[in-house]
């Protein structure tokens, strides 16, 4: 019977081929997810937690059941389900078994282990739902019962659009949902603001960059759709009418192809797209036309409501009296019950008193509406209102208010100061200008992370840019508004600071307006200088934010919009370093990305820009580590010494010292690998510096990663394995998805390199639902790579060849050559377990061949070994014996004592089988002699056995 204790967090139940992971509930056969409801899941942790021992029937319906009543046949089918699912009954295999009349009992033998944590993935903060939901309003009038309705139909439908004329408060209803409905999805909900999005193909990308997703694929969507998976999200996809066609879209394949993730739309119109349901947003309920009404009575209405409401806070300080209770009645009918037409017109009742409003509505409707008989009749009566609302404003008001309709979105006091103005002793009237507005309704203000945003409602902004465009100050106003922008963003220190020192995060709200004013700049009606001008600083923010295609395609117009005066510039310079950085990942190891680089570089160089020099020959440095040109990355790092050290720049060093490092460690001078990667950890510690970033993603994982597969090879494998978890964990916390694949990666070889393969599994899956989730295809496909060359060593060689040579392929197709010979090795043994021993000779050989004239050697002596096994089941000994040699050789020059065992024990095992023990055991002896730990590890446990049965 198996000792009964209570389940911990981590705790893996292993029976038979199967896995339980009880935190994850998560039921596992070898390294495939068994398919199991949840009720019977339920069962099977109860009866496995308490194997050995009868569950009676009453203690499982109460735990799967809780507080429910159910009938024993419930109970019975789920079980049948269970059995059917283990495979009970099946080749002997026995695991539930019914105790008459008393319960279940699970036969099996159960094992318990500490499973590995998996990689916490992006968790969500309460402090970062404040940044991904607007504040909801302390009060809402009249929308108590629509908000609970929307939010019971989000919950059944998962996909609703909130649909109504502008001003009708479709956006506040749904803020108010999406507050309702936070908790329910563990603050997983993200408000996308799309009005501030000129250019409907950014839709995607803005989409994702709200959830916090680095874009780095051409097709934001899919890396979307990877991101969201199988999570419970909430996405608030706010005024969708001007990009109608692709949000419709985006959220068509959103909700059919992400289970759990649902969708709240606002939009004047629905988006007509399967799995929409649509909700109409009336206007406010307005009080009946009765000349009798009363106070009371007009109160119970919420368009009533809010006018006094409004009313108050415009400085009326009376209570609604039976007399004026009509005339509020009549006013509110005038204006449909639209709550931004009662908002604005009751903003004036302070002043005019609810009588003398109601007098200049009466006015100005008659007036306005002569003419307009076509016009829909709730856009006829917001437009009457802001014409009435705009006619009450003062000359310098109206100004300022056509002048602000050219910001998308949030915009602060010192933009709105710097636009509207048209000298700076002008800023301090607009200032005025701004508070007034604000008071008046017609711009909203609120607090983004402490300080002070204000906007244009939507239909307010659309109005003012007509009124803008008739005063002929359109493209005037757009060049002050570029201008503005462009100096904010190259006088912001954090924005131009070194690529990922700081969160930029906080910078979001004033992407639209970046976007919006390099639109205008670099197009036929702009100025092209400054839209040069504000793509070089405005690059940086985009990279911050992650939307790296972007900055790709702003950087590229702004390149191909150089003249010949401009060309050379530091503007290019900069411009060309930013799209080398954002080629890099999003377009692979292509020429262009090379020739990107090295325009950048040469740009450095003229103006003996020394840390833009170290950048730039860090991005060379890793294109060329990925595209396997190992001697030509080691040539460009010692070249990076030499200008660090020439400006004495440490942290450079630092970086230089890593860089290094790993060169020597794919070239297979593993000694020197060691010393370089050392020297670097031990300079960062000394400067307190952890975050050496140039052109990487957290060089310092990197650096770890390599230094433990170096210490590995050296025969250090406790010391390895301890530095591979610190990696690991290191990246999580970092919260970075590059730097946690690249440890995932690293970690997965050494556990099957030391025969953990239970945990190179879990490694494996954690690799390449990351990668999927986050659009990384290289890493994904090392992920499938590393899944193949663990079914082979578990003797499912044909399932791992499929892996291998599709992952293989995508390597290939990227350019990611680093690791391919030694995945090559890996379909090399695959293809001789199979018996297909001519087809693993050709590719041992390509394999050996692609590793000596790249100089990726790292692999070089666990190649040679593979093709001495392949040369020795074609009964070629000879051979094979001169291929172990040479592995010896070549893993001793390397100081890779690893490799060196392995050969020694396949060198061994031929020797025996020629009856010469004693030379088995001395040539094994002299290499297991030379380990100094990691004597638990599953290579050196079988050199002692070997060594043992040589006695």
């Amino acid at each position: 019977m198996n000792d009964r204790r209570d389940p911990q967090p981590n705790e893996l139940l292993s029976f038979g081929p199967f896995s339980l992971l009880t935190a994850e509930r998560l039921l596992k056969k070898a390294d495939e997810s068994i398919p199991l409801g949840g009720r019977a899941l339920d069962i099977l942790i109860a009866l496995v937690e308490r194997a050995g021992e009868v569950v009676t029937h009453r203690e499982l319906i109460s735990t799967v059941w809780p507080g429910v009543t159910v009938e024993d046949a419930n109970l019975r089918a789920h079980i049948a389900a269970l059995r059917k699912a283990l495979g009970d009954g099946r080749d002997g295999a026995r695991y539930v078994s019914n105790v008459a009349g008393r319960g279940y009992c699970f036969v099996a033998p159960v094992t318990r282990s500490s499973a590995r944590q998996p990689v916490p993935i992006t968790g969500i903060t309460p402090t970062e739902r404040v940044q991904r939901l607007p504040p909801r309003l302390t009060r809402m009038v009249g929308r108590d019962d629509t908000v609970r309705s929307l939010a019971q139909q989000l919950q059944m439908w998962r996909f609703v659009s909130i649909v109504g004329p502008g001003g009708v408060g479709k956006t506040t209803v749904a803020i108010s949902v999406a507050h309702t409905l936070v908790d329910g999805f563990h603050d997983a909900v993200f408000f996308v603001d799309l009005a501030a999005v000129t250019d409907a193909k950014l839709v995607p990308a803005t989409v994702a960059s709200s959830l916090g997703l680095m874009v780095q694929t051409q097709d934001p969507l899919a890396g979307l759709l990877a991101f969201v998976g199988e999570k419970k999200v909430l996405l608030v996809l706010d005024s969708c009418e001007h990009v109608i066609g692709v949000a419709a879209a985006l959220a068509e394949r959103v909700v059919s192809e992400a289970p759990q993730a649902h969708i709240l739309v606002t939009s004047r119109e629905a988006l007509r797209v399967e799995g929409e349901h649509v909700h109409l947003l009336y206007s406010l309920d307005c009080p009946p036309e009765d000349a009798g009404l009363t106070a009371m009575e007009a109160l119970r209405y919420p368009a009533a409501q809010l006018f006094m409401e409004r009313a108050a806070a415009s400085g009326y300080g009376a209570v609604l009296s039976d007399i004026d209770a009509p005339i509020v009645a009549r006013s509110c009918r005038r204006l449909d019950g639209i709550a931004l037409a009662i908002v604005l017109a009751a903003s004036r009742v302070g002043a005019l008193g609810i009588r003398g409003t109601a007098e200049l509505l009466d006015i100005r409707f008659g007036l306005l509406w002569q003419g307009r008989r076509t016009a829909p009749p709730r856009h006829e009566t917001l437009n009457a209102m802001l014409d009435w609302s705009y006619s009450l404003l003062s000359e310098r008001e109206k100004v300022v208010m056509c002048r602000l309709s050219v910001f998308v979105g949030n915009f602060t006091r010192q933009a709105a100061g710097f636009v509207a103005s048209e000298t700076e002793v002008d800023e301090a009237s607009v200032i005025d200008a701004v508070a007034s507005l604000v008071a008046k309704f017609l711009i909203s203000a609120t607090v983004i992370n402490g300080s002070t945003y204000y906007r244009l409602l939507d239909t307010t902004r659309a109005y003012a840019a007509a009124k803008l465009a008739e005063r002929g100050e359109a493209d005037l106003i757009a060049r002050r508004h570029a201008i503005f922008y462009s100096r904010f963003l190259e006088h912001d220190e954090i924005i131009q600071s070194v690529f990922d020192e700081h969160d930029l995060s906080g910078y979001a709200p004033h992407i639209g307006n970046v976007r919006a004013a390099l639109g205008w700049a670099l197009s036929e009606r702009g100025d092209v200088a400054v839209g040069i001008e504000l793509a070089t600083w405005a690059a940086p923010l985009f990279i911050g934010l992650w939307q790296l295609e972007e900055c790709r395609g702003w950087c590229e117009r702004a390149l191909a919009a150089l003249d010949d005066a401009s060309r050379g510039t530091r503007h290019e310079m900069i411009l060309q370093e930013s799209l080398a950085l954002s080629s890099m990942h999003t377009r692979g190891n292509s020429d262009q990305v090379r020739a990107e680089l090295e325009r950048g570089l040469a740009l450095a160089e003229a103006f003996q820009d020394r840390p833009r020099q170290l950048r730039l020959l860090s991005g060379l440095s890793i294109f060329l580590t990925r595209r396997g040109d190992i001697r030509g990355a080691l040539a460009v790092a010692e070249q990076a010494d030499v200008t660090a050290q020439a400006a004495k720049h440490l942290v450079g060093t630092v970086w230089v010292e890593w860089r290094v490092g790993t060169a020597h460690h794919f070239l297979g001078n593993q000694a020197a690998a060691q010393l370089h990667l050392e020297r670097g950890m031990e300079l960062a510690l000394e400067l307190g510096t952890f975050n050496v970033n140039f052109f990487d993603f957290d060089p310092r994982i990197f650096a770890l990663v390599r230094l433990a597969r170096t210490l590995w090879l050296r025969g250090f494998s406790d010391r390895a394995l301890g530095i591979v978890q610190n990696a690991i964990d290191e990246a999580a916390s970092r919260d970075h998805p590059v730097p946690i694949c690249i440890s995932l990666v690293y970690a997965s070889m050494l556990s099957l390199r030391t025969d953990d393969l239970l945990g190179a599994s879990d490694l494996i899956e954690q690799l390449i639902a990351h990668a999927r989730r986050y659009s990384l295809a290289p890493y994904r496909a090392l992920g499938i790579a590393l899944k193949g060359e663990l079914a082979i060593a578990r003797e499912a060689p044909e399932a791992g060849l499929d892996l291998l040579r599709g992952a293989l392929g995508t390597l290939h197709a990227q350019q990611y050559n680093l690791l391919i010979p030694g995945f090559t090795g890996a379909l090399a043994e695959g293809l001789r377990k199979t018996g297909q021993f001519e087809e693993a000779l050709f590719a041992i050989n390509g394999a050996i061949a692609r590793a000596t004239n790249s100089g990726v050697e790292l692999d070089l002596p666990e190649l040679l070994r593979i093709k001495s096994q392949i040369l020795a089941a074609r009964h070629d000994r000879e051979s094979a014996m001169n291929c172990l040699t040479e592995a010896l050789a070549v893993a001793r020059a390397q100081s890779a004592l690893a490799w060196e065992l392995r050969s020694a024990m396949a060198l061994a095992r031929m020797l025996r089988e020629d009856g010469q023990r004693d030379q088995a055991r001395h040539t094994l002896a002299l290499v297991y002699d030379r380990f100094t730990e990691g004597f638990e590890t599953a290579d050196i446990k079988l050199a002692r056995a070997l060594l043992e049965d040589s006695r």
